[in-house]
C-alpha cells in the first residue's frame, strides 16, 4: 500500500471507525490468496483491511462485500467473529472495494496436526472446531437479517452449475480427471432435503484464530452463503485427506489417534450432538464435491497468477499445481 493510499485510507477510517485516531501503518499479511489483507496500526490500535485484489476478476468472485455483511450479522451471536467498522465501495479510496474490522488477538494454526500441542489440547481444539462450525448452522439466517444471503431452490445443484462455470473460465489446460469428477457429480446429485443455513464456505483450521483451545474468531467469510449444511462439514473432512506439510496442509497417513487429534467419525459425531441431529450416514458426494470446489477455487488462483494478478504470485502457482491431485482425490472420495 503507497503512502498516498495510506492518507486516502486514513481518512476514509476518521469518517467511519469510531474513536480512529492517529498516524496510520500498514503491513500486508503473507496468507490470503484471494483477497488482499493488511494491519493497519494507528494511536487507537490495531486494525484490519480486507480489499478485493486488482485486474479483472470472475464475476461474484472476491465477495468482499458479503464478508462484511454475514460478520456484521453475526455481531453478538454464538460464532466468534471480529467488529467490522464499514464497508469502502468508493473506488477513489483505493481502487477497489474495502472493508475495515477490529484485530482479534489469536493464533493461526496453519497445520491440522496442531504438532506444537499436547495431545489432550489436540482433541480440544478439534471438539472447539466442530463446536464452532455447529454454531455457524445453528443461527436463524432470518433472524440476523440473512434471510436474502443465497438464493431459493437446490443448493449443489446450484453450486455444481457455479462452480463448473468458474472452472471453465479460469481453465489453463484440460485436466481428464476433473472432467470426469464434474460428470460423476452431476449424475449423482443428491435430492435436495430442505436443509438451508448459514454455510461458511472455507471452514477450515487455518481459518480460524484460537488462544489456547479457545476460538477467538472464524475469519475469510468471502464463500459463504445460505445452503447445505454438509458442505462446511465435508471440507473440513476433505482438508484432511490431503498431504501434510505446508502446501497440502492435511492429515494423510497420520497416525490420529496417537496424536490425540480426531478421527471423521468423531468429528462428525462431536458436530452433529452439538446441533443436536444424527450424523449423516453417507457423505461420499458431499467430500467429492468438496475436493470439486477447491480444485475449481484453486485453478482461479492459478489463473490470476498467470495473468499477474495474485497477491502472492509464487505461492498461488504451487496451488495451482495441486488441482490435479484434487480431481484425483475428489474422485476416489466418489468411489469410496
Amino acid at each position: 500500500m503507497q503512502d498516498e493510499d495510506l492518507v486516502r485510507v486514513a481518512a476514509w477510517c476518521e469518517r467511519h471507525v469510531s474513536g480512529f485516531q492517529g498516524s496510520l501503518r500498514a503491513r500486508q499479511f503473507s496468507t490470503g490468496q484471494s483477497n488482499p489483507t493488511y494491519l493497519l496500526e494507528a494511536g487507537s490500535g490495531r486494525y484490519v483491511l480486507r480489499r478485493k485484489p486488482d485486474g479483472v476478476l470472475l464475476k461474484s468472485a472476491h465477495a468482499v462485500d458479503r464478508e462484511y455483511r454475514v460478520m456484521r450479522a453475526l455481531a453478538g451471536s454464538d460464532v466468534p467473529v471480529p467488529r467490522v467498522h464499514g464497508l469502502c465501495e468508493d473506488d477513489t479510496v483505493l481502487d477497489t472495494m474495502f472493508f475495515v474490522m477490529d484485530h482479534v488477538s489469536g493464533r493461526v494454526h496453519m497445520d491440522p496436526s496442531l504438532p506444537d500441542q499436547s495431545a489432550p489440547d489436540r482433541r480440544a481444539i478439534l471438539l472447539e472446531m466442530a463446536r464452532v462450525l455447529a454454531a455457524i448452522h445453528q443461527v436463524d439466517p432470518g433472524a440476523v437479517g440473512l434471510h436474502d444471503f443465497g438464493p431459493p431452490g437446490d443448493y449443489y445443484a446450484r453450486q455444481l452449475a457455479r462452480w463448473s462455470k468458474q472452472y471453465r473460465a479460469s481453465e489453463t489446460g484440460q485436466i481428464v480427471d476433473m472432467d470426469a469428477l464434474i460428470a460423476w457429480l452431476d449424475a449423482h446429485l443428491p435430492a435436495d432435503d430442505g436443509a438451508r443455513v448459514l454455510v461458511h464456505g472455507d471452514y477450515r483450521i487455518d481459518n480460524l484464530l484460537f488462544e489456547d483451545t479457545r476460538c477467538t474468531a472464524v475469519l475469510d467469510w468471502e464463500l459463504s452463503t445460505l445452503g447445505h449444511p454438509y458442505a462446511d462439514l465435508a471440507g473440513v473432512l476433505m482438508q484432511w485427506r490431503l498431504p501434510p506439510g505446508d502446501l497440502g496442509r492435511g492429515l494423510a497417513g497420520i497416525d490420529r489417534a496417537s496424536l490425540g487429534l480426531l478421527d471423521d467419525e468423531a468429528f462428525v459425531a462431536a458436530y452433529a450432538e452439538a446441533r443436536g441431529i444424527a450424523p449423516p450416514a453417507d457423505l461420499r458426494f458431499y467430500i467429492a464435491f468438496a475436493f470439486f470446489r477447491m480444485g475449481a477455487i484453486l485453478q482461479g488462483v492459478k489463473k490470476r497468477a498467470l495473468d499477474g494478478n495474485a497477491a502472492n504470485p509464487e505461492k498461488a502457482r504451487q496451488l495451482g499445481a495441486f488441482v490435479p491431485e484434487f480431481a484425483r482425490l475428489g474422485l476416489e472420495a466418489a468411489h469410496g
